[in-house]
């Protein structure tokens, strides 16, 4: 086993290059070694999670018997600790002026095709509402990074600019930041400003490839964006969340890259990541995934989430609109607990489709269904859509929501304020065929509420709802 300190605040020391190459090699050593693979899937099913050579192991086994043990062990896992809830947000798309050169995104700086746009503050007051008038309460701001077209002081007034929305029933109760690597001070303007998570995507965990898939700008410098985690927690934010781009680089390498890094997180900090993001490389403008020869199949992907879910067990796991509807009903089933709805991927894209010869995209979006048809797709599927971000305001972060969920006792909190959020949804925006199936489905869950304190508490502020009570924090 390579030698190498998961507690090292540099990339190269706890992403190790060599130590990901002995554990691919230790994986495919013992695919077949059915006494050691029984064993990993027993540790599993403690739900204390796996390490990344552990997970490498699962990966390489080809067992069907065995692959269909891991997927019902990560469904078991999933509802254990994050129940029958799906959380729902939207990407809003500030701006793709971009300095940086990376070869998969069409926001790069050579792109001379793609519209550049940047929306002003008033123009996010347009998109906003249009996002609220769908029932939408959480964002992830997206943008390029550009230091004079999108400096902090932009992204901080962006989003004071959206938490002082408020559009008849509608208001944004959590941003979410997904911004280019930047300082500790920052970080804390980040935190001061009130986001709830600070995501940020590795791509690859590659160093060499990396630097091939970045040849140029700010963001071409490995170390420096694989560090950026630490430097947010540095700066107060407790929640990140993590994410590769599947189909960049070997699967296989970036899983074990991907729970490195959150080994690293849950060593140094005490927090291991808040989500991990699974997106995989999609058309867009200027781009053709069939240039990247890494690209996985939907049987890969499937296998990718489930190991996630039963390795890191607490984590929240995100899955976009890059993926079809048929995708994404198989990833909630395996591990997934949040969704994006009705996602626009382009710069002002909520308020007025783009001219065809105009586009502001970052990736083609596979499903195009509106959040009502989302909302009910996902009850008719079993769960519980909720737009609840009642812990970021009730200081539930970091390793108090860590050590709650850990615990099985996020629950308690999580699964009435869901309930309350649908209620929301269907009061203010839901079709009358939603809004049906929905006070169906409130009234059966209540009902499977086992605590009877909880139970009476999420009576109480449904009836509040009604009344027009809507600041609850439970």
């Amino acid at each position: 086993m390579a030698n190498y300190n998961v507690k090292s605040l540099k990339a190269e020391e706890f992403i190790n290059h060599e130590e990901i190459l002995d554990t691919l090699a230790y994986a495919d050593a013992n695919k077949e070694n059915w006494e050691l693979i029984d064993s990993l899937i027993k540790k599993a099913a403690a739900r204390k999670g796996l390490t990344h050579r552990e997970a490498s192991v699962l990966l390489a086994c080809e067992d069907k018997e065995r692959i269909e043990t891991i997927y019902a062990l990560a469904r078991q896992i999933k509802k254990d600790f994050y129940g029958n809830r799906i959380v729902m947000f939207a990407p809003l798309y500030l701006s793709n002026y971009c300095v940086n050169g990376c070869t998969y995104c069409p926001y790069h700086m050579q792109n001379k095709c793609i519209s550049r746009k940047k929306l002003s503050q008033e123009e996010i007051v347009k998109e906003v509402t249009a996002l609220q008038d769908m029932g939408h309460k959480r964002l992830a701001l997206e943008a390029g990074e550009h230091p004079t077209m999108n400096p902090i002081e932009y992204i901080l007034e962006s989003i004071k600019t959206i938490y002082s929305i408020q559009h008849k029933n509608g208001a944004i109760r959590r941003v979410n930041v997904n911004i280019a690597a930047t300082t500790v001070e920052n970080y804390r303007k980040l935190k001061e400003a009130g986001i709830g998570t600070y995501i940020l995507f590795q791509e690859t965990y590659h160093k060499e490839s990396y630097e091939q898939l970045h040849p140029t700008g700010p963001k071409s410098d490995y170390a420096y964006h694989t560090e950026a985690m630490d430097r947010a927690m540095e700066g107060g934010i407790d929640d990140v969340g993590l994410g590769v781009l599947f189909g960049l680089e070997l699967y296989r390498y970036e899983l074990a890259g991907l729970l490195m890094h959150a080994e690293h997180l849950e060593a140094v900090h005490g927090v291991g990541p808040h989500t991990i993001s699974v997106p995989r490389l999609k058309r867009a403008d200027d781009i053709n995934p069939d240039d990247f020869d890494n690209g996985i199949s939907d049987e890969i992907f499937e296998k990718l989430i489930a190991l996630i879910r039963i390795s890191v067990p607490y984590t929240g796991m995100i899955i976009s609109t890059r993926e079809s509807a048929a995708v994404r009903a198989r990833a909630l089933e395996l591990g997934v607990s949040q969704i994006s709805g009705a996602s626009r991927t382009s710069v002002g894209g909520y308020c007025e489709p783009e001219p065809e010869d105009e586009t502001t995209e970052q990736f083609d979006v596979s499903d195009k269904r509106t959040l009502d048809e989302v909302v009910r797709w996902l009850m008719e599927l079993g769960f519980i859509p909720s737009f609840c971000t009642a812990c970021y305001r009730e200081g539930r972060t970091g390793d108090r929501f860590m050590s709650l969920l850990k615990a099985g006792e996020i629950q308690n909190c999580c699964h009435p304020n869901a309930l309350m959020t649908l209620k929301e949804f269907l009061m203010d925006y839901a079709s009358p065929e939603t809004k049906a199936l929905g006070e169906k489905v409130i009234e059966a869950e209540l009902q499977n509420i086992p605590k009877e304190k909880v139970r009476q508490i999420a009576k109480d502020n449904l009836e509040k709802i009604e009344m027009g009570i809507r600041d609850f924090r439970f």
